[in-house]
């Protein structure tokens, strides 16, 4: 075989294994081969809130079951609505023009807490909870979850990439619930 042949089984195999890389990263092709799994914790991230329970939970429902700001639609769309449940994707930029998209089902219970399991994403496993506790000041909202990947110690490695990202867009989303529930509560 010579050099330009190569160089060309190179270049697809380069393409492709990029190909399934971004698949993979932006959710688009989910791996759920349910060999070698395991599981990691999220979490637990918690946030005191200077506001009252309901209208906390108000703020996490609100890209769910109300009328989401502009803000909000870009990151996330409902895509069916149930009584008690949603089904919907989740948008989260990772790099340049690439963006993850996941779904997800959304519980709620109001007003104690929010229930999020996975239905596709950049891993096959992740459940995670919201957790609304009345305290005398306010709210402690705690998140926590589990993520499982595929694949043994390979899956474990790329579980750890995937957790990294996905805690950080979490503590950022609790921020932003804190920010919001606040800024509500003073306008009381």
């Amino acid at each position: 075989m010579g050099w330009p042949v190569r160089l060309g089984v190179a270049a697809t195999g380069a393409g492709v294994a990029a190909a399934g890389y971004l698949g993979l990263v932006t959710g688009a092709v989910p791996v759920d081969l349910g060999a070698g799994r395991r599981t990691r914790p999220l979490g637990p991230q918690a946030v005191d809130i200077q506001a009252p329970r309901e209208l906390v939970f108000d703020v996490v429902a609100q890209p769910y079951l109300g009328r989401p700001t502009h803000a909000l639609r870009e990151k996330v769309e409902v895509l069916e609505r149930g009584g008690d449940m949603v089904l919907a994707a989740h948008f989260t930029p990772v790099g340049g023009r690439i963006t993850a998209t996941t779904v997800e089902t959304v519980r709620f219970a109001r007003p104690e807490r929010v229930d999020f399991r996975l239905v596709r994403g950049p891993v096959p496993h992740v459940t995670e909870s919201f957790v609304l506790i009345d305290q005398e000041t306010g709210t402690r909202l705690v998140y926590r979850g589990e993520m499982g990947t595929d694949l043994w110690s390979l899956g474990e490695r790329w579980g750890q990439v995937v957790a990294r990202r996905w805690e950080e867009t979490v503590a950022a989303s609790l921020a932003s619930v804190k920010d919001e529930a606040e800024r509500r509560a003073a306008r009381r």
